[in-house]
């Protein structure tokens, strides 16, 4: 998940409430290929990994949400198969490089690609690649990515 910026509502909020702490609903996407593996992007604002996924954004669906950020961060169609858990709390809370702070409660989809061409999108995302979930805690994931994947049982808890 990167700053929201851009985003005329969350920046109407933001003129209002400065960077101060912003409770804001998100998806986590979770594609897998028929492998098995998992897709992870390397974000932007960090260099580090996470799954596709961001925020919700007003009257928009949470599926929706899943398949419109796997499409803009990574060019992939994808169709959701399943809703796999909802995740928040302080593990899940995001200061941004530009001082602004999120806490998100974020729905964990399962999908998989239908089509498109796998290509980060250079703004957000820098680069995209399918692991193995065995090889996942040996990425550098960030702080919200490695508590998901840890809540979901897919890295150990004591990594």
């Amino acid at each position: 998940m990167t700053s929201h910026q851009g985003d005329g509502y969350v920046n109407s909020i933001r003129r209002t409430i400065g960077q101060s702490l912003l409770l804001l609903p998100g998806v986590a996407v979770l594609v897998t290929d028929s492998d098995g593996q998992i897709l992870m992007v390397e974000q932007s604002d960090r260099q580090c990994w996470s799954t596709v996924g961001g925020a919700i954004e007003p009257r928009e669906s949470p599926v929706d949400a899943a398949v419109r950020e796997a499409l803009e961060e990574t060019g992939l169609h994808v169709d959701v198969d399943s809703l796999v858990g909802v995740a928040g709390g302080p593990g899940y809370d995001i200061t941004y490089p530009n001082g602004d702070e999120c806490s998100y409660v974020s729905i964990v989809y399962r999908a998989h690609v239908i089509g498109g061409t796998l290509t980060p999108d250079g703004r957000e995302v820098l680069a995209c690649r399918w692991v193995d979930p065995r090889d996942l805690g040996a990425l550098n994931l960030s702080p919200f990515t490695r508590n998901l994947m840890t809540e979901l049982a897919l890295i150990p808890r004591d990594r």
